[in-house]
């Protein structure tokens, strides 16, 4: 079994947990372009993910999942990243728990599209990278 990464910091992932939105950065799937998609990210734990609301339709998953080296962009920090997927069962369940106490009060149809059975597949662990990485 690989080592699992360091975490993010703890200022980070306070940070990433009181973020409503982010950005993620992405490359095309032929690798000549960068995008940047508003996400919704949530903490659990020591653990960042993020999830498509799309699945799999969504542009940034897929560049994501093709190149897995992203960067979060949010409040004003830059934090280069490594997507990972993370759909086992346990992890699926605990992250829609924290979308839904995240953002189910502030926007209760988004977060039920966020935690439907078509998503859940579609999670992604966020690890640190370094930026030579």
């Amino acid at each position: 079994m690989a080592a699992m990464p360091p975490p993010f910091s703890a200022p980070t992932l306070e940070m990433l947990g009181r973020a409503l939105e982010v950005e993620i950065e992405t490359t095309s799937l032929d690798g000549v372009q960068r995008h940047r998609t508003i996400i919704w990210v949530v903490v659990v734990g020591d653990g960042v993910y993020i999830r498509s609301e799309y699945a799999e339709s969504g542009r940034w998953y897929r560049e994501a999942l093709s190149e897995p080296r992203v960067i979060l962009h949010a409040e004003g920090e830059a934090l280069p990243a490594t997507a990972v997927l993370a759909n086992d069962g346990e992890t699926v369940e605990a992250v829609s728990d924290a979308y839904r106490a995240k953002y189910g009060k502030r926007s209760p149809g988004s977060t039920e599209a966020m935690v439907a059975p078509h998503t859940l597949d579609h999670t992604l662990r966020l690890d640190p990278r370094d930026v030579l990485a």
